[in-house]
């Protein structure tokens, strides 16, 4: 069988690897629905890489009601009818709000988390992209978000570690695991075509993709 097998998609990865470039190609080749982030909707995150500490809280509780509603559509999506590819993975969620957030930040998050009691249907794939500090570095600085400029680099290098962490144990779907660092996506046809077969070629529950 071939990508028509996998109806729900989740393209994940650290700020900067090319997920949403990722998703957004995926979801035009294959004439399914997209369901992607909107950071520009969030009023706080400018403010946010300015001032970490003083708006971690209403920015990660800004994407996270942000990503209720996103969820909410997808689960009175008909996913039978046709495919979706999301370029976000809900039960990530609390991977960003452990990094930004004080304790008693973090503690009241966790009880809104809880409380929306949100359940997201499990994807059929999960191709999670990974990229070398220094790379991701530098696609972040080409890229037109004049706010992200401020982003250190200790916290890109956080992020990617607690990114690796999460995937190292997570278990509820099949995950392509994809290093990036030789790969243009974005503009190379046949490292499109590289990534698609190996994606028609999964046989595991975990598999890597790396191109030499």
């Amino acid at each position: 069988m071939g990508l028509e097998r996998y109806r729900y998609i989740v393209v994940e990865g650290p700020i900067g690897v090319g997920k949403t470039t990722l998703a957004k190609k995926l979801a035009e080749h294959l004439g399914a629905r997209s369901l992607l982030e909107d950071p520009d909707a969030i009023p706080f995150l400018p403010k946010f890489y300015r001032d970490m500490q003083r708006y971690a809280l209403p920015t990660q509780l800004s994407f996270l009601f942000q990503r209720v509603e996103q969820v909410e559509s997808l689960t009175q999506m008909d996913l039978f009818g046709g495919q979706t590819v999301a370029d976000f993975m809900f039960d990530k969620d609390p991977l960003f709000a452990e990094q930004i957030l004080s304790d008693d930040e973090f503690h009241l998050y966790a009880d809104i988390y809880r409380h929306l009691r949100v359940r997201a249907p499990t994807p059929d794939l999960v191709i999670y992209l990974q990229a070398d500090i220094e790379t991701l570095i530098a696609r972040v600085s080409t890229r037109a978000r004049e706010y992200e400029a401020k982003i250190a680099d200790g916290y890109l290098r956080r992020l990617a570690e607690r990114y690796s962490r999460f995937f190292h144990d997570y278990a509820e779907a099949p995950v392509l695991i994809v290093n990036t660092d030789n790969l243009n996506l974005a503009d190379n046809a046949d490292d499109f075509r590289l990534l698609l077969r190996s994606i028609e070629g999964m046989r595991g529950a975990r598999e890597y993709f790396n191109k030499a």
